[in-house]
């Protein structure tokens, strides 16, 4: 089985996500987890991880969801696990525990957390201190802007998300190839995170 990443605009009314639900089981996708990223204006925005049969064309997928009356479907895209409904808190807690090993934690936990492919944490003058284990290597630099919490999207169509770190002497980068923009919920998500980590680390331990 597959793990994907299935982001929907539907509409924000009772019933919308059973519809969606029903949609993705009939198509033979098991729903693992559904994040709520904005409700505005009647409509909803979510982020719903489901397993897929290997080998099935995602194009099924995709038909499926669009036949639902009001789902716009923004982007499909493979991942390597839902995480866990504490996952801020238990990488929090990791580098708690060993705080040496802080910033190796939260670039390894990250990709997981928000769905990307891979993360670095750089200096400003795009040195990598440390790379999650998917990254390519070398690690391209992308052209990082202000130093404050933001997504973009590079020249080569990758998406980028990154915050400053310790008291922006360093900069978590996050990257998804072949997915939607980061959205601000995410970012906003990745800024507590990177505070949380900037408490427990401390500025000079973060950096």
């Amino acid at each position: 089985m597959t793990l994907l990443r299935i982001r929907i605009k539907l509409p924000d009314r009772p019933g919308s996500l059973g519809t969606v639900a029903r949609t993705l089981g009939a198509a033979g996708a098991d729903i693992v987890q559904v994040v709520v990223l904005e409700r505005a204006a009647g409509r909803a925005v979510d982020d719903v991880t489901v397993t897929w049969p290997d080998g099935a064309s995602l194009d099924v997928l995709c038909d499926a969801l669009c036949s639902a009356r009001g789902v716009v479907v923004d982007g499909v895209w493979r991942t390597s696990e839902a995480p866990g409904v504490f996952a801020d808190v238990e990488v929090v807690g990791q580098m708690a525990a060993n705080p040496p090993n802080g910033v190796v934690a939260l670039v390894e936990a990250v990709p997981k957390i928000f769905g990307a492919d891979w993360a670095a944490m750089l200096t400003p003058d795009g040195t990598v201190v440390h790379a999650s284990w998917q990254a390519p290597d070398p690690v391209p630099p992308p052209p990082l802007p202000l130093p404050s919490g933001r997504a973009f999207t590079g020249d080569d169509g990758v998406r980028y998300a990154c915050v400053p770190v310790g008291g922006a002497t360093q900069t978590l980068l996050l990257a998804r190839v072949a997915a939607p923009p980061f959205h601000r919920t995410e970012i906003e998500r990745l800024i507590q995170l990177a505070t949380a980590a900037e408490a427990v680390l401390g500025v000079s331990a973060a950096a």
